[in-house]
């Protein structure tokens, strides 16, 4: 979701009130109803224009919709009985609804990254990776940088050869987040391990990058290659073709930018310039000059917020990174 979507998603919320806000927020990913709970505080002096043309746009999305799939949970239960009998249609309905179910590891991604890593860090490097692929790869990163070096680089390693689960690793999965989280039940979930999964972690992982990788690399030489060629780094937005860089411009925020691009180099900042109206151009190259010196935490957590966006478009279709997958279009 972008920054001007979050926005708009608060100011509706907001106008509301507090009982049918919280009916929509049981609907919102974690991280959603952090984001969106955040721009809510941050809103003040909403005119009466910025309110009615948030809700225009909303009844007009609405109005698009229709109540077709809508409460098919019931439906499908019926038909599925019907075809298969009750016996044989339990594992399917099983498998088909149950993933919808809130499971021991989705309760992990309301935490904060410090009490996760208070809970898993005496754990298993097997269990820890196979809770690390659940979460989200920023939130999943934030987590090994709190855990010992040796542990971070053994279950960095786990990650990207994991591709399914033992049953005794899901037993064993299942005792521990039964302990640590008051005996929620987890439910069998499909795995998502792999090179792609941990390149993603460690483009969140910050300055121990360099070391887990080297620590992989001496362990797989290939293994790391590969890790490393999923990767992608902001600089890598040079690799992006044209197209594909103004598709992501109409996604990016201004500030959100500048303050990107205070860490970029100034090939990268021409790429960025070139693909925006003249007049975009300028105001930037304005903005850059006249904007003081800026935390590298700041630059890096935007670029990361960036890197969301064009991870996203990638995994869309609508961008191509890495020389990867095919031509962007917009």
């Amino acid at each position: 979701m972008s920054d001007e979507g979050i926005n708009k998603s608060a100011i509706l919320l907001l106008t509301l009130g507090a009982d049918e806000a919280a009916e929509v927020m049981k609907f919102l990913e974690p991280k959603e109803v952090q984001k969106i709970s955040t721009a809510m505080v941050a809103l003040k002096n909403l005119t009466r224009e910025e309110i009615a043309a948030v809700f225009e746009e909303f009844h007009q999305r609405a109005a698009q919709k229709t109540t077709f799939g809508m409460d098919s949970d019931e439906y499908i239960r019926d038909m599925l009985r019907k075809a298969l009998g009750d016996d044989k249609a339990a594992g399917l309905i099983d498998r088909i609804l149950h993933n919808s179910d809130t499971s021991g590891i989705d309760s992990l991604k309301w935490m904060d990254a410090a009490s996760i890593a208070e809970l898993v860090s005496n754990e298993h490097p097997q269990i820890i990776a196979t809770i690390m692929v659940h979460l989200e790869p920023d939130q999943a990163a934030s987590v090994l940088g709190l855990l010992a070096e040796r542990t971070r680089n053994d279950v960095m390693l786990r990650i990207a050869t994991l591709d399914s689960v033992q049953p005794v690793a899901l037993h064993e999965l299942n005792d521990v987040l039964t302990k640590l989280l008051s005996g929620n039940a987890v439910t069998k979930k499909s795995i998502k391990g792999g090179v792609r999964t941990a390149a993603e972690i460690l483009n969140f992982i910050g300055s121990t990058q360099e070391n887990v990788l080297d620590s992989v690399r001496g362990h797989d030489a290939d293994l790391a290659q590969k890790i490393m060629d999923e990767m992608f780094v902001f600089e890598d937005l040079m690799d992006i073709e044209d197209r594909g860089i103004q598709l992501i411009l109409r996604e990016v925020q201004s500030e959100s930018l500048i303050v990107a691009l205070k860490g970029a180099s100034e090939e990268l900042r021409d790429k960025i310039l070139k693909n925006m109206s003249q007049r975009a151009a300028e105001m930037l190259r304005e903005d850059l000059e006249s904007k003081g010196p800026v935390k590298l935490s700041e630059v890096e957590a935007e670029q990361k917020e960036i890197l969301k966006i064009v991870r996203r478009l990638s995994d869309e279709g609508q961008v191509s990174i890495g020389g990867k997958g095919d031509e962007a279009y917009v």
